[in-house]
């Protein structure tokens, strides 16, 4: 019974589209290619990569590079869709939350080999994430992890599993396989990605998003989820039916970017570096300084500031790392390159 039910879990869990929305052109003795699809341009600064995972799969993965990016997002997508109809909405996201961006697809989606399954989307996330280490030379301490739907099965493995990641973002996240379908009160051992019982071994902030009139996955399995969190991040329950268009807006201008950006002020306040926050009318930051961001200043604070400063950032000019105690007039930079 208990294989039958993990059987019926799997399947409903895993939806690749098909045909696949687009191709890989392999470039002769790299393992890189170009994604051809449709009414796609394509980017200098995205790599097409072949990636192979300890279990046998040669799965394909993007990279979007931001030249002004400290942090890097790695991105498991829902279960419905492949790396050709991520491809603008990644773009977009390395744009607007000054990032690079890892996506890949899972095996049997697009064109990585194989078949669907929990082990392999665990194998899967794995070898991107070495990728990104060993190719890339992204530290563990400048990822964020982010799960959509069923993509926050690996996600959650991959981060109860590591010590020093920056966060984890969970967008629609499941309790469990089993938990979708039925409304069970315990963990089965049959059961698939059981991340009710992984998501309080995450030591990382945690920010959980849900549509509350999500019909799919019910707005409970996020909000549970948030509860059981170590380290909580105000989350971000959407009033309305989950839509990319609501969605998009959100990540582009509000909650998404000032988490990524906490989490750089974070980033740097682990390197010795402090901002301190003194505004004439919106317009002058004053003193950047060697030292630790001081405890006083609480996530809340932080949100505040980092919205404040996008606001205004880009009538500013840039300010050099060895200016202590000047206050300095910026002009047109991101938050991120104030730490270059």
């Amino acid at each position: 019974m208990g294989a039958v039910t993990s059987s019926m879990a799997a399947k409903f869990a895993f939806f690749p589209p098909n045909p696949p929305s687009y191709g890989v052109v392999a470039e002769e003795g790299t393992g890189k290619g170009k994604l051809r699809m449709t009414e796609v341009a394509e980017k200098d600064n995205v790599d097409v990569l072949k990636v192979k995972t300890k279990r046998g799969t040669e799965i394909v993965a993007m990279y979007v590079k931001n030249p002004v990016a400290k942090l890097t997002l790695l991105y498991s997508h829902g279960n419905a869709a492949d790396l050709g109809q991520m491809y603008d909405l990644f773009s977009e996201l390395s744009i607007h939350l000054r990032v690079n961006l890892m996506g890949y697809d899972y095996s049997g989606y697009g064109q990585s080999t194989s078949k669907p399954s929990e082990q392999n989307t665990y194998a899967d996330i794995e070898a991107v994430y070495r990728c990104l280490q060993e190719t890339y030379g992204v530290k563990e301490e400048d990822i964020i992890l982010y799960g959509q739907s069923v993509g926050s099965g690996p996600t959650l493995d991959l981060a109860s599993r590591l010590s020093r990641l920056r966060a984890v973002v969970l967008h629609s996240p499941i309790m469990s396989g089993l938990r979708v379908m039925y409304p069970v009160k315990r963990t089965y051992w049959f059961d698939i990605y059981k991340n009710i019982d992984k998501i309080p071994l995450v030591q990382c902030p945690v920010l959980v998003i849900h549509g509350t009139a999500d019909d799919v996955v019910d707005c409970s399995h996020g909000k549970q989820l948030w509860e059981l969190c170590k380290e909580k991040y105000e989350p971000l329950w959407v009033k309305a039916r989950e839509s990319k268009e609501q969605y998009r807006s959100l990540w582009r201008y509000d909650e998404i970017g000032c988490f990524v950006q906490y989490q750089l002020f974070q980033a740097c306040g682990s390197k010795g570096l402090r901002m301190d926050q003194s505004f004439v009318e919106g317009i002058f930051v004053s003193q950047i300084m060697v030292a630790k961001l001081p405890s006083k200043v609480t996530p809340a604070e932080m949100i505040v500031f980092a919205r404040r400063v996008e606001n205004v950032i880009m009538n500013f000019d840039l300010v050099h790392a060895s200016m202590a105690s000047t206050i300095a007039q910026l002009a047109g930079i991101s938050l991120t390159e104030l730490f270059a």
